[in-house]
């Protein structure tokens, strides 16, 4: 089993040696290239990287005074067969900051290069197929597709990238969805900044050095030496992602910087890195964090209407709770400062994750419930640094509220969580609590509810081979509340069972019944009259019947024969079915799924199915547990077997012998 290797190390001066690495041609014909039918360390890879080389240096600007990073990136790719066309469609991100600040890119130059029976022909991108799509206020994307695409097409192409800000420096992934037969990146750094690195990832680097290089930056009229730092990866794999993970940049082999001091050409030295202390001091002082949680005026002459029902501390935080969820809607932008203000977000009923959170702790401060601020980093975002506090590391900010020695986590974005439930997209290891007047401390994310979903099935098996009967759901957990979403983006209750009958082809509805669904703290329970036809009548000696037609599991949501990273559920999950189904009098059980019970270490997944025969009538009582969020990479193959079980068991069929 490899292990996750991580390394931190201070860029700084090194002693002069000699260079070793650069770019290589663009546009170059090479025979080896057009010979590569596949690699062998990734043979159904329909694409590959040969070549990918990155470089970024630190520049200064006399007209604006500003530093800024200019980075350029070069690649080229095999394309094996048509399934590897999609990585002919380009995507270059390029960021927006604050102050109308953002990536420029220029010179980019792209080529297709195939070597047909005529020889070798190169089709050059026309610039005129390139084009920007804003994708937020800020992003944008350039895009392009590359020309003339045939199995064994070689792309390549390159460009440069002027980015305003520099202390994350540059982030190189040596690992991506294709396999990459050489990665290189090379870093220079002026002395006057030194930088943590830290090296992500699976895989070791294959080659690692530093140099001197001269005269690198030139800063009021002053030059500068740097730290010419070399990384190279070879023969890497592709990464996969499978289901139940976080952040795929959790797990990629890639090499990330953060600046941690800058030394001033006049003398003395400014700590970027900072330690808890200054972070809290800094983020409670900041007028779009903490003096947001400040504002408890704007909430105090609201509150005698919004806890006019409440008669505790908990149901009090329950009406402010659904009160901001009622008056500030999510503006789809997350962030843990507010973006504008909470006044004009309650104004506009509108906001971002900042706005409508802080909101809320400044609403239940102002009623005097015990409440701080959790900042934290989202699934997609990433994991937290823990040697030091990154504030960019965190992209959220929820409540936490104290009530009876009891924590809840409140996140009022989300119309449909119940109280005391974070967004699954929060379910992300830990995160850091702040208060106004006390020293921030680590807090364990947990989802305070199973995602559980508990079936019942009263039926009847007719002549006819179809069967009848009412199926109840109780559901709690991220699974309420998914269908509570769901009710809602369907429009109507109506339009939510069709579009529910249509994903079981073989079971129609007759009528339903749903219950609970604004009542957000309780489970949501839905009731349907059913009829399900069997594939024949019962008309026969023997009647095979396959008893799993409720939430059956048809595919091992785990397939690779070995995974490096967590299995990462987000919440302990349970699955119950409970089945009784009445059958003709003149039927006698010839063989069933046998009883089972499968259980993996320390109960940490169990599935249990038993299935009972007295004349006239067929119990089943079938349980699925994952007792806990997070299983370890060393517990996956475990885990695979225990659902391949969980799926033949579910395969089999019961059989039925008519007597007379």
């Amino acid at each position: 089993m490899k292990h996750f290797f991580l390394l931190y190390l201070i860029l700084s001066l090194i002693g002069s040696q000699q260079l070793f690495a650069q770019d290589f041609e663009f546009g170059k014909f090479n025979s080896e290239d057009f010979n590569l039918k596949n690699v062998p360390f990734d043979s159904t890879a329909n694409a590959v990287v040969l070549r990918e080389f990155g470089t970024a240096s630190i520049q200064f600007d006399d007209n604006t005074g500003r530093s800024y990073i200019s980075y350029e990136y070069h690649v080229k790719i095999k394309i094996f067969n048509k399934q590897g066309f999609d990585e002919a469609n380009i995507q270059i991100p390029l960021r927006i900051y604050s102050n109308d600040r953002m990536d420029e890119i220029s010179g980019l130059s792209a080529v297709t290069m195939n070597f047909t029976e005529t020889g070798l022909s190169k089709t050059e991108l026309n610039p005129k197929g390139i084009f920007t799509d804003k994708k937020s206020k800020y992003l944008n994307i350039n895009k392009f597709t590359m020309p003339d695409i045939r199995e064994g097409s070689i792309i390549e192409y390159k460009y440069l990238i002027k980015r305003p800000y520099i202390f994350n420096f540059v982030t190189w992934e040596f690992q991506s969805g294709l396999p990459k037969l050489h990665s290189e990146f090379i870093g220079f750094i002026p002395p006057i900044y030194n930088f943590n690195a830290s090296i992500r990832g699976f895989f070791k680097l294959t080659e690692q050095k530093g140099v001197v290089s001269k005269n690198c930056l030139r800063i009021n009229g002053v030059d500068q030496d740097c730290s010419k730092m070399t990384y190279i990866m070879k023969d890497i794999p592709s990464f996969i992602e499978e289901s139940y993970m976080t952040a795929a940049s959790n797990f990629k082999s890639a090499i990330y910087f953060e600046l941690s001091d800058v030394q001033h050409l006049r003398g003395g030295s400014s700590k970027i890195t900072k330690t808890w202390k200054d972070v809290d001091y800094e983020l409670i002082s900041d007028k779009s964090f903490g003096g947001q949680m400040k504002k408890k005026d704007l909430f105090t002459p609201l509150l005698p209407e919004i806890l006019k029902n409440a008669t505790d501390e908990w149901s009090k935080a329950n009406a402010i709770y659904d009160y901001i969820k009622k008056n500030i809607k999510w503006n789809n932008y997350v962030g843990k400062y507010s973006e504008n203000d909470i006044k004009k977000a309650l104004e506009l009923h509108s906001g971002n994750i900042g706005d409508i959170n802080l909101a809320l702790i400044a609403a239940l401060s102002a009623a005097e419930i015990d409440v701080e601020a959790l900042i934290l980093s989202t699934r997609s975002n990433g994991t937290i640094t823990d040697v030091h506090p990154v504030i960019s590391d965190f992209n959220y900010v929820v409540a936490k509220v104290n009530i009876g020695g009891k924590s809840y986590l409140l996140d009022a974005s989300q119309p449909f969580l119940p109280f005391g439930l974070l967004p699954h997209h929060c379910m992300n290891n830990r995160g850091r609590v702040l208060g106004i007047k006390k020293a921030s401390y680590w807090y364990d994310l947990k989802a305070s509810q199973k995602d559980a979903n508990y079936y019942s099935f009263d039926g009847n098996l007719a002549m006819d081979g179809k069967i009848t009967g009412h199926m109840k759901i109780s559901s709690s957990g991220y699974s309420a509340l998914n269908k509570r979403e769901s009710i809602a983006d369907a429009g109507s209750l109506d339009a939510f069972v069709e579009s529910f009958d249509e994903k079981m082809p073989n079971i129609r509805i007759l009528k339903h019944k749903i219950s609970n669904i604004d009542s957000l703290n309780q489970e949501l329970i839905e009731e349907y009259e059913i009829e399900m036809q069997m594939s024949g009548d019962l008309n026969v000696e023997q009647f095979y019947f396959n008893p799993f037609f409720i939430d059956r599991n048809t595919k091992n949501p785990f397939n690779l024969n070995e995974r490096l990273f967590p299995v990462d559920l987000g919440a302990i999950t349970e699955k119950r079915v409970t089945m009784n189904l009445k059958v003709p009098a003149n039927f006698v059980l010839v063989e069933k799924p046998k009883d089972i019970s499968l259980t993996l270490p320390n109960a940490d997944a169990k599935y249990s199915n038993r299935i009972a025969f007295q004349p006239g009538e067929i119990n089943m009582l079938q349980l699925l547990q994952l007792n806990k969020p997070v299983y370890h990479a060393e517990e996956y193959l475990s885990l695979k077997e225990f659902y391949s079980r969980v799926i033949q068991q579910q395969n089999t069929d019961l059989i039925l012998k008519r007597t007379n």
